[in-house]
């Protein structure tokens, strides 16, 4: 599969939270994602063949796994699948099996939600088998069959091309840490004016707290451009 994977790669991992947690509106939990490099040899989504750009694996913090897919779709940029599921047990030593219970399916036509899309999600029943180990970077093939309580179907058989898995993990704590230096770089900032406005000691508080408050009102660079 030629393509330029990290753009691709860039893009899973923005879909991940709305992925892993906008069924319940969690925050996103996603502690680790893998890419696998390959091929779809068969890709049947509800009926339709499809081919596919990426293939990838996410696990979250609660246990709740995901094989999601990004397809070929010339009409749709942004539709991709997932086979969900809470279940997972390694069978043999090489092989994982994951008991799947929900479909994911984001498209363009998907509301978003801060930006990202929220997806349809599909209560359904059905299993994925991957041979090989992902901890490994060894991964030689993965399948995955559901069915949706409408009676839709979602088949999926990937065959890797034999590259080592690019596992990457996600610490949630460096961005809380991130926000908590932030918050604390604002906070001195706000108490170095009231010092150079000589804000007398019985209104440092209230002046602190509105400098705090102004800052939090002020539009981000991001939104600015």
């Amino acid at each position: 599969m030629r393509f330029c994977w990290p753009f691709l790669v860039a893009a899973l991992v923005a879909a991940a939270p709305s992925l892993a947690a906008a069924a319940e509106r969690e925050e996103p939990d996603i502690d680790m994602y893998a890419h696998i490099s390959g091929k779809c040899t068969r890709l049947k989504i509800a009926g339709s063949d499809f081919g596919c750009k990426a293939v990838a694996y996410f696990h979250g913090q609660q246990g709740r796994a995901h094989f999601t897919i990004v397809l070929d779709d010339p009409r749709d940029h942004s539709h991709i699948v997932s086979f969900s599921g809470e279940t997972g047990r390694r069978e043999q030593d090489n092989v994982y099996e994951l008991q799947v219970d929900r479909m994911l399916l984001n498209s363009k036509d998907r509301p978003k939600v801060d930006g990202l899309p929220v997806p349809l999600v599909e209560s359904s029943t059905g299993t994925c088998r991957q041979i090989g180990i992902i901890a490994t970077r060894q991964v030689s093939s993965i399948s995955c069959a559901a069915t949706a309580k409408d009676g839709r179907t979602y088949e999926l058989q990937f065959e890797s091309d034999g590259e080592p898995v690019t596992l990457r993990r996600i610490r949630q704590s460096a961005l809380t840490e991130e926000k908590a230096n932030a918050k604390k770089a604002e906070q001195l900032e706000c108490r170095r004016k009231a010092h150079v406005a000589k804000v007398l000691p019985r209104d440092w508080t209230a002046y602190v707290i509105r400098c705090l408050a102004d800052d939090e009102q002020k539009p981000s660079t991001a939104e600015q451009q």
